[in-house]
């Protein structure tokens, strides 16, 4: 038996020589011990977490929920409504000039942050993520997807990435370094108070997100960040946000999911 890890590194099945190299490789800078795929059975007790590098260099996240995975499929939905004249909140609630700097705050698999950089062409979108696991998932796949030969109705997402930076931060300590009015708008979507977990897309997130809980000295800090505007995400039946002073709330009444404005 080999000796368990909490986290480790591996490669899909019969990885090829270049596969292998590139795992170790990857192991190495994350700072978690790789482990051949075909001695993965051996390791007792099974890693909580296990990084599976893939034949076409995706990176993927084994975790209790699931794979983790990056993927821009819920950018291109809503930007696919977009263009068939439906209307989407949050753009609404950012109404774009096209050259904002925009801090995302809790960037997740960044399919917002992709949605908002594409109405930016002459702006930036500054990504926090403060799961390291989720960092380096998200991270991985957007430089793979840099350099992915991709379909003519696609390269908008390329586009909008190439105006995204991602950084492994916990918001409030980045908030507390940043000078007054340093963005233009605060974006937050903190995890919902009742999640619903038939999202698939996001259960296998679940187990490595960091909590982060909002409160009043935030709120605070996001208003002297911000230049603009700030942007909260919750449902309607989240109690942590029902006595903010929003100056005007947009949102679907079918999914509860709100965005509320703070000008």
């Amino acid at each position: 038996m080999l000796e368990s890890s909490d986290v480790v590194v591996t490669t899909s099945h019969k990885p090829s020589p270049v596969q292998s190299k590139k795992a170790r490789r990857l192991a190495h800078s994350l700072g978690f011990p790789y482990i051949p795929r075909r001695r993965l059975s051996d390791v007792s007790p099974k890693p909580r977490l296990i990084y599976v590098l893939e034949k076409d260099d995706r990176l993927v996240l084994i975790t209790e929920a699931g794979r983790l995975f990056f993927h821009p499929s819920a950018a291109k939905i809503r930007y696919l409504n977009l263009k068939k004249g439906l209307e989407d909140h949050l753009i609404r609630a950012l109404s774009p000039k096209g050259s904002e700097r925009v801090l995302d705050l809790t960037f997740g698999l960044g399919s917002e942050a992709i949605l908002m950089a594409h109405f930016l062409p002459r702006g930036e979108i500054v990504g926090l993520e403060a799961s390291v696991h989720i960092y380096n998932v998200v991270r991985h796949g957007i430089e793979r997807f840099l350099h992915l030969e991709v379909k003519p109705e696609d390269a908008w997402i390329k586009e909008a990435l190439r105006r995204v930076t991602l950084i492994n931060a916990n918001f409030g300590e980045y908030l507390r370094k940043l000078e007054h009015e340093a963005f233009d708008v605060v974006y937050c979507d903190p995890m919902f108070e009742r999640p619903k977990f038939e999202s698939s897309s996001m259960n296998p997130l679940r187990p490595v997100a960091v909590y982060d809980t909002v409160n009043e000295k935030d709120i605070a800090e996001f208003l002297r960040v911000c230049r603009h505007k700030v942007i909260i995400k919750f449902r309607k039946e989240d109690s942590r946000f029902k006595d903010l002073h929003f100056h005007w709330v947009t949102g679907s009444k079918k999914s509860g999911v709100l965005y509320g404005v703070i000008e």
